[in-house]
């Protein structure tokens, strides 16, 4: 079974506040007598579900095309998690044992893709260190950002730097059972930027 992470990309999906929003521009159209249809897209890169890169919030740190493709697919626990809006989760609700190298957190805390809420959960940069000393190498969040809309120093992304852990964020989790499962979550090889949108998907392993 497959389940999809990815929300649809369209001009109703929200971005970060100022951001760029997914915008298409049809240069030729059969329906109007081209003998193709072609269109452009302008969009930030941290559109929908998409990986972030360390160069999105460290100064000297690879670009997305720079990263290992290895984190983004493989086993992968997926971990519901009790959590009141605008707080961080921390490292207590992690079980004693880990399944997988990749943890994806399902908070139901930014539950509509078309609409920003802004008070959505976060990270405790504890619990992303404690995962780094598990080794964890991928954390993924059903969220705009592993921080909070808020926060300026950005703790939860600088603690992923510090332990070399991916981040994706924006993932569409609610249909998904706690469980382990493959992900699939490949970053596009975009040259020097600081993110990359994902198809993300999980699959049932047995």
């Amino acid at each position: 079974m497959i389940y999809d992470l990815s929300p649809d990309i369209s001009e109703q999906l929200a971005v970060w506040p100022g951001d760029t929003p997914a915008s298409r521009e049809v240069l030729l159209d059969m329906a109007d007598g081209d003998n193709l249809t072609l269109s452009t897209l302008r969009a930030t890169v941290h559109l929908g579900t998409h990986a972030d890169a360390p160069s999105h919030y460290g100064t000297i740190a690879p670009s997305i095309d720079q990263r290992p493709l290895e984190p983004y697919l493989g086993p992968c626990q997926v971990i519901r998690v009790a959590v009141k809006r605008n707080t961080r989760i921390s490292a207590d609700i992690l079980p004693d044992k880990l399944d997988a190298s990749r943890v994806l957190l399902a908070t139901g805390t930014h539950p509509d893709p078309n609409h920003f809420n802004e008070d959505f959960a976060a990270l405790e940069p504890s619990l992303v260190e404690e995962l780094g000393r598990r080794g964890v190498q991928l954390i993924g969040v059903d969220t705009p950002s592993v921080d909070l809309f808020s926060s300026k120093d950005l703790p939860a992304h600088q603690a992923c730097l510090r332990n070399n852990i991916c981040i994706i964020e924006g993932l569409r989790l609610a249909d998904v059972p706690a469980g382990v499962y493959e992900l699939i979550a490949l970053p596009l090889k975009l040259v020097g930027f600081d993110a990359s949108p994902v198809r993300a998907i999980l699959r049932t392993l047995t």
